[in-house]
């Protein structure tokens, strides 16, 4: 590799923090590729991935959203949801999209490049597998729920989550992907449902622990209502340490400005709380932190910044 080749980044998520990183780092001199969930089956994804046997589209297509560069109002198109109409209403344009080139094309992957394409995005988008996958939780009672979006409903602590059908097949050009990177991040979003079904897809914490690049974890700021209920910084990593095991982590980053009490107050109606950030333990853990004012506040809600954050990363090359 010369001098003069762009770094290679590749981020690995889905929901809404994945989105966020992604329109930072698309400013920035580097080769980005995403690798998306398709595990979503609530709404719009989940009725196209029911009648068209496709993988759940909607992640990707916020994904779509976040590295395209067009004019504001075909993006407005692309991201219009429905609210009238029989078959219709709840339906996004881009699903809709996005499923019939999957038809047009015959191939989920296939319909991902050619819409990425027509819309100008910048960087690569791989779907984590070409298949239709269903996220499973074990909670640790024992009992055993089916699909992302009831995961979080039963408010009980998750042992772990599994795919089926098993083995699911990663899409190979991902799996090279990070296997050639030079820097891999893992997004933050809801830990049991967007962040784990990438990296429990086999071939892929193989991957992680042989890619000579850094592997980094940008940690939540906030925990979730029924994922992650009183969950520190190294629960959040143990919890991926115990499903694709040692040595796929080296470094996380964490916000470290206080987070206002009135925010605070909005989150805890919903059952969430400020993620402590037990520093010692990710040093025992054996990674490397990094400390950084990496959030802003909008209308009482906390988002990553995506410009600060895209600078910590790209600065880690």
């Amino acid at each position: 590799m010369s001098k003069s080749d762009p770094k290679k980044v590749v981020v690995i998520g889905g929901g809404t923090g994945m989105p966020v990183l992604l329109r930072g780092l698309k400013q920035q001199p580097i080769d980005l590729s995403a690798i998306v969930t398709v595990a979503d089956d609530g709404g719009s994804s989940g009725r196209l991935r029911s009648e068209m046997e496709m993988p759940a589209p909607g992640d990707i297509r916020n994904v779509i959203a976040a590295l395209s560069d067009v004019e504001p109002m075909l993006m407005e198109l692309f991201q219009h949801r429905f609210t009238k109409g029989n078959g219709l209403s709840g339906h996004s344009m881009g699903n809709l999209l996005l499923a019939a080139m999957t038809s047009v094309t015959g191939d989920f992957y296939n319909g991902i490049k050619e819409i990425s394409r027509v819309l100008n995005v910048k960087g690569n988008i791989y779907p984590i597998a070409n298949q239709n996958m269903f996220l499973h939780a074990e909670y640790e009672d024992g009992e055993i729920v089916v699909g992302e979006s009831n995961i979080p409903k039963a408010n009980k602590r998750i042992k772990r989550v599994f795919l089926k059908p098993n083995p699911v097949l990663p899409l190979p050009e991902a799996v090279l992907a990070i296997q050639e990177a030079d820097l891999v991040v893992i997004a933050p979003g809801s830990l049991y449902t967007s962040t784990l079904p990438n990296l429990i897809v086999p071939q892929i914490g193989e991957a992680l622990r042989n890619t000579k690049a850094k592997v980094v974890y940008v940690c939540n700021v906030m925990t979730q209502a029924g994922e992650t209920n009183h969950y520190t910084a190294s629960d959040h990593v143990q919890a991926i340490m115990d499903h694709i095991g040692t040595g796929c982590l080296q470094s996380v980053i964490v916000h470290n400005k206080t987070i206002a009490r009135d925010v605070q107050m909005v989150y805890a109606e919903e059952n969430a709380e400020p993620v402590k950030y037990d520093l010692d333990k990710l040093r025992q853990m054996g990674l490397e932190i990094i400390e950084e004012d990496i959030v802003k506040e909008l209308n009482h809600s906390l988002r990553h910044d995506t410009d600060k954050v895209a600078k910590v990363l790209y600065s880690l090359m």
